[in-house]
């Protein structure tokens, strides 16, 4: 009987504390949901700024690279409001040929296997600024995204969005085929900055994390030239987080050249055209003093 009257008592105080702190807790809620309203307005606010800004500079949705005619510069900043990047295709990313130099041709871009059929998503936030049928990349979308980069996603077999649609990170924006100039079904992903393809690897991990490599990066000559790549390895990272580092990759990159292998020529001719010894000429190269070389093959040679 004890044990009753005690319950009693204390649920008698428990409903007065209630009652007392009704006002309170109102307000706090109130107060939280005014937060919350501000927040969402400032977003929105913040948004529209920002697709007023990346669509005010070359946008065509007619042509694929609006800046094909402008001068390149470099080094320049990328900066990421994330840490993470939403994956272009569900499951495991199989790279399949890298950005770099391939069968005597630029790769301006990484392969991630698919199955005709899958899903392709966009990695972030933006704008579609071009989806339509592009030479070798067949049927492509480009998405434009608040910090000015582009990602585009090549060699569709459906389209699932139209020019100027907004975009959120995750949103499927295309059906994985074969279109264009390809050797089978795959999604053929190019990542660029006003017209500069950036080498995907340089900015993004292809593993399981879909980490972005760092919150600011500077690209310098040595991340946009395929010619400095090989496409069946990934290039040993050097991540540029300051512009006094971009300066001075960009002065060593200055320093390097492309030598186009001809008939009959051999490492060692080439190293002593030069005047840089043999082994520099391999490392850079990643290559061995036995390595055979293949004519119209290219390599890099650092003065």
């Amino acid at each position: 009987m004890k044990k009753v009257v005690s319950l009693i008592y204390l649920l008698g105080i428990f409903q007065s504390l209630t009652a007392q702190n009704t006002g309170e807790i109102k307000q706090k809620l109130d107060s939280l949901a005014n937060v919350y309203t501000e927040y969402k307005l400032n977003n929105q606010l913040q948004k529209e700024r920002f697709e007023a800004t990346i669509t005010n500079e070359k946008w065509d949705s007619i042509n694929f690279d609006p800046y094909r005619s402008d001068i390149k510069i470099q080094p320049f900043e990328i900066t990421f409001s994330d840490s993470i990047y939403t994956s272009p295709i569900d499951g495991k990313k199989v790279i399949t040929s890298r950005y770099g130099w391939r069968r005597g041709r630029a790769h301006q871009g990484i392969d991630i296997d698919l199955v005709t059929g899958d899903s392709v998503r966009s990695m972030f936030d933006g704008i579609v600024r071009f989806a339509r049928y592009s030479s070798g990349h067949g049927r492509i979308v480009v998405v434009r995204h608040y910090n000015g980069l582009e990602t585009g996603y090549a060699h569709l077999s459906e389209y699932q969005v139209k020019a100027n649609d907004t975009v959120t990170a995750g949103d499927i924006i295309g059906i994985g085929g074969k279109s264009g100039n390809a050797r089978g079904s795959h999604l053929h992903l190019i990542v660029s900055y006003k017209g500069n393809y950036i080498n995907p690897e340089y900015l993004f991990d292809f593993s399981e994390s879909n980490a972005i490599r760092n919150e600011n990066l500077w690209v310098t000559k040595k991340w946009v030239t395929a010619q400095y790549h090989g496409s069946k390895r990934q290039t040993e990272l050097e991540l540029l987080t300051s512009k006094s580092m971009a300066e001075a990759s960009h002065k060593e990159d200055s320093r390097k050249k492309i030598h186009v292998v001809r008939s009959g020529e051999t490492l060692s001719g080439i190293s002593d055209k030069y005047r840089i010894s043999l082994s520099r000429l391999c490392k850079s190269n990643s290559i061995r003093k036995t390595s055979l070389l293949k004519i119209g093959q290219k390599l890099i040679v650092s003065l």
